[in-house]
């Protein structure tokens, strides 16, 4: 439970409410108590100064003279007034004038005073408001007595009191609240944590079709449409991937069987004759050609899929369309195929030409096999729109239309009759598609206006430098 993020997120939430509540109890009150020491400076000020001035004009001060003068001024209100002459001697206490009066009055503020300073001193304790003053009492720049006032106040300590105790109610009333809300929004949030992590165990378990909660538009929201996304990319490579092991398995187990059943044949027939062992040979050789080529085009595909580097350069295509054509015209010739080729100049792109010769080869080879009699192929390359267009048309049987999506799919067959009948093992088209993705191309196949089937090729067209050669 410590390490939860659920009370991670309340307790952080509820420390930080904590500090502004503090901050709160503290600061409103500390400034009021300010203001009050400052109007209670002000206040006391004044009144020091005009029983100063009144005073002044003495050069002496006698106890008799100025309590008849403090009479005058009786409305000030305060809780101690002391009046003492230069030698800090009391000339007039309110306090108890009768009793204090010729005493020493050993004031800190008035010995202060006398040295020519206005003090003022305030603070707050015990619920009231204590403050001190005292100023000098001048006579044409000589010091010749003080004036003291002492105030005990408690009706505006009350104030701050009752301003303190207010808020701490409605703190406390305030934290009651915050940490309810603190515990219900943690809650939530990492309720729909907990969703997405059930989600990824259950997804690390197999089970694909788990999806995380998608509620909202913030960032958990984001992050379970993410990671919903990877999931179905995931669930989708995981059933390519069980696919493509069954088709494979399937694909190398057609061969190995006849091989196996050509041989046993051989073997468990004693008698049997030289033309006949040679055709059984011959179909074992065949099937052993078929089963090079599935597995030579399986290392294909687990290089394109593995992303191994390739060394990559400018290359001339139509220098590769034409050993291509090269290659297959006697395939062509066998099949009694036309294979006519129109290639423009200067058709750079940016690859290796090991992988392009297999791009081109592959498509003009099912051109031809999957040609009619007396049929033909066209292959043609040219600049368009600054891209490098390979076009390969055929007059053959042609795709089905609700087929077309599919035929780069790997082991996927049209005719899987036929298909096995010529050796056809369906990963060609894929193996163009991911090469053609690979060098940032593009391939498409849609079926010609009159018969047969017609594959675009689109690469990027590479500018030679000046000085730079293709491979």
């Amino acid at each position: 439970m410590k390490y939860s993020v659920q009370l991670k997120y309340a307790t952080s939430y509820i420390a930080i409410i904590i500090i502004i509540l503090i901050f709160i109890n503290t600061y409103p009150i500390a400034r009021f108590r300010d203001m009050l020491f400052e109007s209670k400076h002000e206040s006391m000020q004044n009144q020091t100064s005009v029983i100063s001035s009144t005073l002044s004009d003495w050069t002496i001060l006698y106890p008799e003279e100025v309590s008849k003068v403090m009479e005058f001024l009786d409305d000030m209100k305060m809780t101690r007034l002391v009046i003492t002459d230069s030698n800090m001697k009391i000339v007039y206490d309110s306090f108890d004038n009768e009793g204090n009066t010729g005493k020493y009055a050993l004031f800190h503020e008035i010995g202060t005073a006398l040295s020519g300073k206005d003090v003022f001193f305030s603070r707050y304790s015990n619920g009231a408001l204590i403050s001190r003053s005292a100023v000098p009492i001048m006579n044409k720049n000589t010091v010749v007595g003080a004036v003291y006032i002492y105030d005990y106040e408690t009706e505006q300590a009350r104030l701050v009191l009752a301003l303190q105790s207010d808020l701490m109610k409605i703190s406390v009333f305030a934290l009651f609240i915050t940490v309810g809300l603190a515990l219900v929004i943690s809650r939530i949030l990492t309720g729909r944590i907990r969703e997405i992590l059930k989600a990824i165990k259950n997804v690390r378990k197999g089970k694909y079709d788990s999806r995380a909660p998608e509620n909202g538009k913030d960032e958990l929201a984001e992050l379970g449409s993410e990671f919903n996304n990877l999931v179905k990319r995931l669930q989708k490579t995981e059933e390519m991937r069980q696919r493509f092991v069954s088709d494979a398995s399937h694909e190398l187990k057609t061969p190995l069987a006849a091989i196996r059943l050509l041989t046993d044949s051989i073997v468990q027939n004693e008698n049997i004759d030289n033309e006949t062992a040679r055709e059984f040979i011959y179909d074992i050789g065949r099937e052993a050609e078929r089963l090079t080529r599935i597995t030579e085009r399986l290392l294909d595909l687990t290089r394109i899929d593995s992303k191994a580097e390739t060394d990559d350069g400018p290359i001339d295509m139509g220098k590769v369309v034409r050993q291509a054509q090269t290659l297959l015209q006697s395939l062509a010739e066998k099949k009694g195929v036309n294979l006519e080729t129109k290639i423009a100049g200067g058709c750079i792109i940016w690859a290796n030409t090991d992988d392009i010769y297999q791009v081109v080869f592959n498509l003009v080879e099912n051109a031809i096999k999957y040609n009619r009699e007396n049929g033909s192929v066209t292959v043609l390359l040219f600049i368009k729109e600054e891209k490098v267009r390979l076009i390969v048309d055929d007059t053959g049987v042609g795709i089905p239309e609700d087929e077309l999506p599919f035929i780069f799919d790997r082991f996927y067959r049209v005719d899987k009759a036929r298909s096995s009948e010529i050796g056809g093992s369906g990963l060609g088209l894929s193996i163009v598609y991911d090469m053609v993705r690979k060098h940032n191309g593009s391939v498409n196949v849609s079926k010609r206006e009159h018969e047969g089937t017609r594959f675009k090729v689109d690469f990027p067209l590479y500018k030679l430098s000046p000085g730079e050669m293709v491979q």
